[in-house]
């Protein structure tokens, strides 16, 4: 059960009142910071595990990689890490004059669907967000951007995709999809991007000490009654529910019905085809054999 204060802090978060929350949490950016941007569930975590280990040698777990890339908003007493002398700083909000540099982290709408959904209802705001119509409905309010705070996915997408940033070259488009099948070469890309050079046996070291599997035995273990999340750490709030969520690689194609899809092409097929992901009419048409290599499954 969703108690008044959130629902009441929830529905402020869709007013003007949003504007100077944001403008704060922006406060204290340097030109030398580079930002780790993303819709919420496309990967981000997992990605600044293995960076935080690259790029400081130190062991990445949930009650540290704040502090070494630190979300928006909480940047102020993060040391630089980056050859450049300045921070790499994680964001969910849309494109933001201030990222003048960025890593744009993107996956296929159909699975961020799952992994937001499935995360709202370990915290009770599915039923919330369905307005009494089941999945149907949180679909409506998902493609709409009324799950969350920082537009629909397809606005998220195109904010970043139409920025200056971008036309001046200093975007980096990174699909989850790839980052997946072949991680070690996205993370050297990565790393070009960030001017890092890194050595290959601390990269594949990195990958190896934080696969799905480690990941969430890292998280069973903060999560036990003897540990407090103190402010910052990156599960504070998330102590009921898991965090870490499958990672899955098209799972939609099993559970949404051909009326959903047609919803989603509608909604966000130019955002999707220009990231490279097929419609769904064009995926019934093809077979899987046809799809881009980074969609299929490993």
């Amino acid at each position: 059960m969703i108690s008044p204060w959130k629902k009441l802090r929830y529905r402020a978060t869709r007013t003007w009142l949003r504007d100077p929350i944001v403008w704060l949490r922006h406060r204290g950016l340097d030109s030398s910071d580079v930002y780790l941007a993303e819709f919420p569930r496309s990967g981000s975590t997992w990605l600044r595990f293995i960076l935080v280990e690259i790029l400081t040698g130190e062991p990445a777990g949930f009650l540290n990689v704040n502090s070494a890339i630190p979300e928006i908003g909480t940047h102020g007493r993060a040391r630089p890490i980056l050859p450049s002398g300045g921070r790499l700083i994680k964001t969910h909000e849309p494109y933001c004059r201030n990222y003048k540099r960025a890593i744009y982290l993107v996956r296929d709408v159909r699975d961020v669907l799952f992994s937001v959904e499935a995360c709202d209802r370990e915290f009770g705001w599915a039923d919330y967000f369905s307005h009494g119509r089941d999945f149907d409905g949180y679909l409506e309010s998902f493609l709409n951007g009324g799950t969350m705070r920082f537009r629909s996915w397809q606005g998220h997408v195109h904010s970043f995709l139409d920025s200056p940033t971008a036309a001046s070259g200093n975007l980096l488009l990174v699909h989850y999809e790839e980052m997946r099948r072949n991680t070690e070469a996205t993370l050297l890309q990565i790393l070009e991007f960030l001017e890092v050079d890194a050595d290959p046996s601390a990269v594949r070291n990195a990958i190896a000490n934080n696969t799905l599997e480690r990941m969430r035995a890292k998280e069973d273990s903060v999560k036990k009654p003897d540990v407090k999340l103190t402010k910052g750490t990156l599960l504070r709030g998330h102590k009921k529910g898991r965090f870490v969520g499958k990672g899955a690689l098209g799972g939609w194609r099993e559970k949404l019905t051909p009326e959903q899809l047609q919803l989603i092409d509608r909604y966000a097929g130019d955002a999707m085809q220009r990231l490279g992901y097929p419609l769904s009419s064009q995926i019934a048409d093809a077979g899987d054999q046809e799809l881009p290599a980074q969609l299929q499954e490993r």
